[in-house]
């Protein structure tokens, strides 16, 4: 199943993809939660019941796609967290040794936009690089869960594009002003649950800019994989149903390019993964 966040008529709806179009959850069955964050807290429950509810509808409950506005699968997750150097074909281009630890930071989410919104270039910096990743959401909330039960707390994937102006992120060795610039983190198209992902492991990876391909790798290539992701997280901090948890980026960051490509306005950036989807945010400048 693959669900998504949608407005329409001014109103944030919860939806999912259909053989037609995207299908209103809600209208096809009133009783399922108006967000997201409130179904992926009702477990399996709730997504047996959204996945009932995408069985039984009717054309009354479809719109098409080109007439909806495709918000982030989560708009307000309690955390976003991500990971970094976590690809052995990131870790060599930027010639680091493979981590022994998992390297954890945040973005917050001010940072969140769906397919289709821009990306602001800001007046403060030009050198904005793109970070195509994939992310897995939270689907139950848990502490101290051990990594052959990690899957049991993942709802889902989605793709994710962690966004870094790194001028920013280089001024100390703290990295949070790259990474939180508004805009700067395209999420979605589609929450694709864990059931239609049988191996996250085993996935391609591709970012590209207009025509240009600059990352083309798959996530066999993470250092650290999901389970030990959910299990080193869920040791220090409780994990939400909705917390997005972007996985790291693989090699071909512009900011390692001779010479460097940074994300300018009018170009379109594009990340897609394998069996999760395509996201595309075309970048404008800042007014």
């Amino acid at each position: 199943m693959r669900l998504c966040t949608f407005r329409a008529d001014g109103e944030a709806r919860l939806g999912a993809e259909g053989p037609h179009g995207i299908v209103d959850l809600r209208a096809a069955d009133a009783s399922l939660p108006s967000s997201m964050i409130e179904l992926l807290a009702q477990g399996d429950a709730g997504l047996d019941r959204a996945r009932g509810a995408l069985e039984g509808a009717g054309d009354r409950h479809v719109r098409a796609r080109v007439a909806v506005e495709l918000l982030p699968p989560v708009p307000n997750p309690a955390k976003i967290i991500c990971i970094g150097l976590n690809y052995r074909d990131h870790a060599a281009e930027v010639k680091m040794e493979l981590p022994q630890a998992v390297t954890v930071f945040a973005k917050w989410p001010n940072t969140l936009i769906g397919d289709g919104a821009p990306i602001v270039i800001p007046r403060e910096s030009h050198r904005v690089d793109y970070e195509a990743e994939l992310a897995f959401v939270v689907g139950k909330r848990a502490r101290h869960v051990a990594e052959s039960d990690a899957y049991g707390v993942i709802a889902g994937y989605t793709c994710f594009n962690d966004v870094s102006v790194r001028d920013y992120q280089m001024r100390t060795s703290q990295w949070t002003l790259g990474k939180v610039f508004d805009t700067h983190g395209p999420c979605g198209p589609f929450l694709v649950t864990r059931d239609d992902v049988p191996d996250p492991h085993a996935l391609r990876i591709v970012c590209s800019i207009d025509d240009e391909v600059l990352q083309d790798s798959s996530t066999a290539q993470l250092v650290f994989g999901i389970p030990r992701l959910v299990a080193e997280l869920s040791a220090v901090m409780t994990l939400e149903p909705g917390d997005i948890v972007a996985t790291g980026t693989p090699a071909g960051v512009g900011t390692s390019r001779t010479p460097k490509r940074w994300i300018r306005p009018g170009e379109r950036v594009r990340v897609e993964i394998e069996r999760i989807g395509v996201l595309e945010n075309p970048a404008v400048a800042d007014q």
